[in-house]
């Protein structure tokens, strides 16, 4: 139901942890440009959001969140837009999919429920889905950070010169992201991200990773240009979820409390951290998420009749997951936060130095 269901009790501590997690989303967010949907789809499961619930309200939140950041890495340049228009032609087609294959397995599982009273059946879906295409990207992003740990190179171009190599037309020419790549090459990478986004809330750990990695772009531009791409899957999104009354208007505010100042915060820390560290700090980041998402799993294969595991273990298995993913949340936050603090006293010391005139 859309404004008011009553598929979790917000009370002032678990109101206070959605902020919570919304700031620390939104610094991710703007740092990363993944949405920080990562981080905010398994946190409100965690504090007993069904799946889908919390996959619809955090892509109708990923709308506002993402203009903001948009908006913000358009002011420094980072974005293409002709390629998030183009690459939004099959997004939309990956995101129908998502939101009708979410709907079926929410509503199956007879007496099994998950951590919110929702179906174990789709909670069970997107925690697998979830593990399964983040530890892939977690792992890429780790061996990618610390081949190159000796010097400061930019990620791997073997992909990218492949894609580049493709001339089935219609070839297009990208003047922001310095790019110029085959239409059939761009449609995969649109449909991937938007059925993503629409399963887990999702998208930009496949959409920034293939956009560095296949494209060539810079890691700058690749995640404005996601967050470009995310404000039309997030409205795309909301519109076929609250349709099936999977939104809750209540927790979006609650993450927008958080999420539209830490976004800032986030965009303004990738122009003073290196690429590679941002790729390092991505990488244990989701790894750490992925961790937390695979330790719930077991609970839900119980409550499905598939493991005999006393229901009493469903706190503990749940806690677990919940530490986990706060643990890996805050101390990326606080990597960030130091890089930014740290450039932002240097600037000062140098301004101090300057003569007045």
């Amino acid at each position: 139901m859309i404004g008011g269901n009553l598929f979790i009790e917000l009370n002032a501590g678990v109101a206070f942890q959605v902020i919570v997690l919304g700031f620390i989303g939104g610094v991710l967010s703007g740092f990363i440009g993944s949405g920080g949907a990562f981080f905010m789809t398994p946190g409100m499961m965690n504090l007993g959001v069904p799946g889908v619930i919390a996959v619809g309200s955090n892509i109708t939140h990923k709308f506002g969140k993402a203009l903001m950041g948009s908006k913000r890495h358009g002011e420094m340049g980072h974005v293409d837009k002709k390629l998030g228009l183009i690459m939004l032609l099959t997004s939309f087609i990956g995101i129908l999919f998502a939101v009708w294959l979410n709907s079926v397995t929410f509503k199956i599982g007879g007496g099994g429920h998950g951590e919110g009273g929702g179906s174990a059946a789709g909670d069970l879906y997107i925690s697998s889905v979830f593990v399964l295409i983040l530890s892939l990207v977690a792992v890429s992003l780790l061996r990618d950070a610390l081949k190159h740990r000796e010097k400061d190179e930019g990620p791997s171009t073997r992909l990218a010169e492949l894609a580049a190599k493709v001339k089935l037309p219609p070839v297009i020419k990208f003047n922001v992201a310095d790019v110029k790549l085959s239409f059939w090459i761009i449609s995969p990478v649109g449909l991937a991200t938007g059925y993503l986004a629409g399963t887990i809330g999702v998208g930009g750990f496949i959409g920034v990773p293939a956009m560095i990695y296949i494209f060539g772009m810079p890691t700058q531009v690749a995640a404005g240009t996601e967050l470009f791409l995310a404000m039309f899957m997030g409205a795309w999104g909301a519109i076929n979820y609250a349709w099936s009354g999977y939104v809750d208007l209540r927790l979006i505010l609650l993450l927008y409390l958080g999420s539209l100042v830490g976004i800032y915060v986030g965009a303004y820390g990738t122009k003073v951290v290196k690429e590679k560290v941002i790729r390092l700090v991505t990488g244990l980041i989701i790894l750490l998420c992925v961790i937390s998402r695979a330790v719930v799993i077991p609970m839900y294969l119980a409550q499905l009749g598939f493991l005999d595991i006393d229901p009493k273990w469903d706190v503990y298995f749940n806690g677990l997951s919940k530490v986990l993913l706060f643990v890996s949340g805050i101390s990326g936050v606080l990597v960030i936060l130091i890089s930014v603090i740290k450039a932002y006293a240097k600037r000062r010391k140098v301004q101090a130095m300057l003569p007045i005139a």
